[in-house]
């Protein structure tokens, strides 16, 4: 005989549930089911919809409603006779009413609304449809008895046809699971999310179940090594207790995925400890707060990951104490305390509630029905407990994050990753240029959260700037910021006085300093200090400070009787002969003009930089850079072969070939974008180009036409700006 996936037969369906159910239904009203079931239910019941034995799908589905989500009689019979009623019309309310009572009658009519609603409805994920069903299912059976047809659905989903398995499972993870979480049916919530994940996407559905079972040993291993220290202290509590090592659900493990954006195997939480205290319902509560100091004790707990649900239970019925622990190999579990009570309606939602609360009848079911549709109706109440919040606020003013390490530290809340980079200590701080929080890189103003985990990215050139004084909100990292930005700025004013003071004696000029603050005054800057680090950063232009500089000495020191030879002097050394004009001109040494000279090849110097010359052996003069690579070599060995040298004419139309090294990330596009924008630079041509790519990053050498240094500093500067350009260099 074929079997059919270990499906029982209607017999032993039936007898299943007779057996667990005996006292249902009285003797005569079980003759009456069968009755009308053989003489109509099966000749005239064939709904298309359910594949298989109609009548083993409704015993089913009276299991589910029984067993699994613990409504009684009156929502099992109004499911069984719903048909006869609504479909095959061989039976109606008013004889439902006079047989069995009204309420039977109200929830067959509950279910033709919400059928024709079914019928009507374009988008079953919306909220909208959610409140549409509470508005037709005027009593809260009506949705549980939806709720278990759909849960036997999904079991037997693989005997669906293949194109109608998708919409079923997509159905039941935006409409049904979140309806069942919120009712505190949470093993059912858990079965559908992980049934529509099989049928909505199967790979991945397989591909966690298999690591699941490739690390199931491993897993296990370190649940013992958890437990193991835990169950001796507990112990000596005096009460009896079962740990346990419970694995997160594959559709949890998915959505964790997703939300960190990461792979399975840096996924740390796959399962939770429970501890399950077997105390007096007057003890429970204390039995479970002893239990959690016991885990405090032995590991760090995470002070964000405490929920209460004890002392003020959900509105579902909910009660439990929660806490996230960091456990051996620097591993968060977490850790759920409860009582063989609170468990089993954890397990089991409303049945188990109502079986403690000794609600033995449908009418002493009601209050309790109306406050689950109370959650239902109102999405905040569940959606943000109050003892969540309540909890929240206890650390409102403060977030607690970790080292990799484990270490607890404390910071004001809206502290940054750089204020805790400075809170760990302030060389961290300067050098810090992001973080690694939760496995995951984020900026150094990424706001820490309750329960990060962070791990500090330093580099060695980076500095702090104004900018960072606005990121921070700790007294410590503002202060060691403004007071490293004094040091840099000092460093950067004496590097600037010292530049100037090294070109003026190049020049034979003397530097005053009562002139250089009248200089720096005007031109708008409070301080010497601040003058001298534009200086230093190349904000300000050096020959235009000594053009600047020579005019206010000039103008301080002008004698009438002296004027035709002051000018006479001052035109000799700053302006350049008539005729002149007409070609680059170099003067070298004093006085020396159209000398002959040849500009390095080394540094390939153009109109604009600051050069020098160097006598070479054959008695020519090369023209190179100050800031040539070959320069300090030059200077420190063959002093007395170096000669000044300035630019001090231009020839319209004449250029200069420059190199530039261009990295940047690997783009298809990247090059069209830089060769677009050197063809709308007027007087730049492009000569050259060579590009080569690795590891993702880009790498160019251009070889471009420009007239001057300035003309080349701007082309860099747009080079710079183009999106994936991360470096540009001059050869």
């Amino acid at each position: 005989m074929q079997k059919k996936s270990f499906q029982p037969t209607v017999g032993q369906t039936y007898a299943r549930l007779l057996k667990s159910h005996a006292s249902l239904f009285s003797f005569e009203e079980r003759m009456k089911l069968r009755r009308w079931y053989k003489q109509h239910f099966r000749h005239n019941f064939k709904p298309a919809q359910y594949p298989g034995d109609p009548v083993y799908f409704k015993l089913s589905v009276a299991e589910i409603l029984l067993n699994e989500i613990g409504i009684g009689k009156t929502s099992v019979l109004a499911f069984l006779l719903y048909e006869m009623v609504a479909t095959d019309k061989v039976l109606t309310i008013k004889e439902i009413d006079e047989e069995f009572g009204t309420s039977v009658g109200m929830l067959i009519t509950g279910l033709s609304k919400v059928r024709e609603l079914y019928a009507k409805s374009a988008s079953l994920e919306s909220e909208n449809f959610r409140k549409l069903l509470l508005t037709f299912a005027e009593d809260l059976r009506v949705v549980l008895i939806i709720v278990a047809e759909q849960l036997h659905v999904m079991r037997i989903l693989h005997e669906y046809p293949e194109d109608a398995r998708k919409s079923i499972a997509m159905e039941s993870s935006f409409l049904y699971a979140p309806l069942v979480h919120r009712m505190g049916l949470y093993a059912i919530k858990t079965e559908l999310e992980d049934l529509s994940l099989k049928f909505t996407n199967r790979e991945i559905y397989s591909d966690i179940a298999h690591k699941l079972n490739e690390t199931k040993q491993s897993r296990e291993k370190y649940i013992q090594a958890f437990i193991q220290p835990l169950q001796e202290k507990l112990a000596l509590m005096g009460y009896e207790f079962s740990i346990k090592g419970r694995m997160k659900s594959i559709h949890s493990i998915y959505n964790k995925i997703k939300k960190q954006n990461t792979a399975f195997e840096n996924i740390y939480d796959l399962f939770a400890i429970r501890i399950i205290l077997d105390a007096p319902p007057e003890k429970e509560k204390a039995a479970c707060w002893q239990a959690y100091s016991v885990v405090a004790d032995m590991y760090q707990p995470n002070p964000n990951r405490l929920r209460d649900w004890l002392s003020i239970p959900k509105s579902n019925g909910y009660e439990s104490l929660h806490t996230t622990v960091l456990g051996p190999q620097n591993k968060w579990v977490e850790v759920q305390i409860r009582t063989v009570r609170m468990d089993e309606i954890a397990e089991k939602g409303l049945a188990a509630h109502w079986k403690y609360k000794g609600l033995k009848t449908d009418s002493g079911m009601d209050e309790w029905l109306r406050n689950i549709r109370d959650i239902l109706e109102n999405p905040e109440l569940n959606a943000v407990d109050f003892m969540d919040e309540f909890k929240l606020n206890l650390y409102n003013e403060e977030v607690f994050v970790f080292t990799p390490n484990g270490d607890l530290h404390k910071l004001p809340k809206g502290a940054t990753a750089l204020d805790f980079a400075f809170s760990i200590h302030t060389n961290l701080g300067i050098k810090c240029v992001g973080a690694k929080v939760n496995g995951k890189n984020v900026p150094i103003k990424y706001v820490l959260k309750n329960g990060d985990q962070v791990e500090v990215l330093t580099s060695p050139t980076q500095k702090p700037n104004q900018s960072w004084l606005k990121i921070v909100v700790t007294s410590k990292a503002r202060n060691k910021i403004r007071q490293t930005l004094k040091e840099i700025e000092f460093k950067d004013a004496e590097l600037g006085r010292e530049i100037l003071m090294r070109r003026f004696k190049n020049w034979k000029l003397d530097l005053d300093d009562g002139y250089i603050s009248k200089l720096a005054r005007k031109k708008g800057y409070k301080t010497v200090s601040d003058f001298y680090q534009a200086l230093a950063s190349g904000k300000l232009d050096i020959f235009v400070v000594r053009d600047d500089y020579i005019e206010l000495v000039k103008k301080e020191t002008f004698d009438p009787a002296t004027e035709l030879r002051s000018a006479e002097s001052f035109t000799k050394e700053a302006t350049v002969p008539e005729g002149i004009a007409k070609e680059d001109v170099l003067v070298i040494g004093q006085d020396l003009k159209q000398v002959d000279y040849k500009l390095a090849k080394c540094c390939n110097p153009i109109y604009g930089d600051e050069v020098f010359g160097f006598v070479s052996v054959s008695g020519g003069i090369k023209i190179h850079r100050v800031n040539c690579l070959n320069a300090p070599q030059m200077i420190a060995r063959y002093g007395y072969r170096i000669i000044p040298a300035r630019w001090s004419g231009k020839f319209a139309g004449t250029q200069y070939p420059i190199t530039l090294h261009i990295v940047g990330r690997d783009d298809i596009g990247i090059v069209a974008n830089i060769t677009s924008l050197i063809s709308k630079e007027k007087e730049v041509s492009l000569r050259s180009i060579s590009v080569d790519s690795s590891a993702g990053l880009f790498e160019g050498h251009l070889t471009i036409m420009v007239s001057d240094n300035q003309q080349l500093d701007l082309i860099v500067k747009k080079i710079s700006q183009i999106k994936g350009v991360k470096q540009v260099l001059r050869s």
